[in-house]
């Protein structure tokens, strides 16, 4: 998805552009910035792997690009990246998914010695994006994290993200898709975690979706989505919902669906073919100012 926003339309909207070449934009409060940036190098995978304690990392890391949005007078920050997202990995610690070619996995890395999957290697996540709280500097303070901080609070709620609201024609200011990591699974599948943000002049919304398909065995999908309603003279709200869905091909197969992995290429068509194993909804109330925090 293009979108072309010229400096005049986003003024009109009450937005201004991200200076110094930034992408992104500043809009009632926000600054929204998207990062791109190459794959880790071999080093810094290295530094990754021991940080995170492990030998496995996916086979693309895009260890610099992230997703930022900022509001800008609590200092409340929303941010999405690779590292978090493999911390979560890490934790979580699922045990590996049994495949159909089980004698090509045990090539997976190294062609002349045989490796034991003993590990997650689909990268799965329960990753829903990071908080902070930055300070403003000048007033000679520096960042602190968001778990000391009692305003920044995720609550369980019956709120649901406002479909009508975001089905609205409604220009789009800013677009962008950031991919976080990837790993084909060795030519058997894809694992992908990517961030998508569209900015309206009414809104901000986001979806952070972990896709999953090793072929002949399990699909999953966990999506993250946040939804933020610009408002005048009050503290903004962001509904954040997380859905997750997976089913196994054996199981596709037998209510008549395809058994072809081909056939499941883009997640955003097959996603209601595979049951909700997980859903909630939860809200953020945004401090008005950095006094709140």
């Amino acid at each position: 998805m293009e979108v072309e926003v010229d400096e005049t339309e986003l003024k009109a909207f009450g937005a201004e552009l991200l200076p110094d070449g930034q992408r992104g934009l500043r809009i009632h409060g926000w600054e929204i910035e998207s990062r791109k940036r190459p794959i880790l190098k071999s080093l810094d995978v290295e530094d990754w792997e021991q940080k995170l304690q492990t030998s496995h990392l996916p086979e693309m890391v895009f260890g610099e690009s992230s997703l930022v949005l900022k509001h800008m007078d609590s200092g409340t920050k929303i941010h999405f990246n690779a590292f978090d997202a493999l911390t979560g990995w890490k934790q979580e610690a699922l045990p590996p998914v049994e495949v159909p070619a089980a004698a090509k996995w045990k090539f997976r890395s190294k062609p002349f010695q045989q490796v034991i999957l003993d590990y997650d290697y689909t990268f799965t996540t329960p990753y829903c994006g990071s908080e902070t709280v930055e300070i403003n500097a000048e007033r000679g303070r520096g960042a602190i994290s968001a778990e000391g901080c009692c305003s920044l609070h995720w609550e369980d709620c019956e709120e649901q993200i406002d479909v009508v609201t975001l089905a609205a024609k409604e220009p789009i200011l800013f677009y962008d898709e950031v991919i976080l990591y990837e790993d084909e699974l060795a030519d058997n599948g894809v694992s992908l975690l990517t961030v998508k943000v569209r900015v309206m002049p009414s809104c901000w919304f986001l979806l952070l979706r972990f896709w999953l398909r090793v072929d002949g065995a399990l699909m999953r999908l966990r999506d993250t989505r946040m939804h933020c309603v610009f408002g005048v003279n009050t503290s903004p709200i962001i509904l954040r919902e997380s859905c997750w869905r997976e089913a196994k091909f054996q199981a596709l197969s037998a209510k008549g669906y395809p058994s072809d992995s081909a056939a499941y290429n883009d997640p955003s068509i097959i996603s209601q073919r595979l049951p909700i194993i997980m859903h909630k909804t939860q809200k953020l109330k945004v401090p008005a100012n950095l006094y709140e925090v």
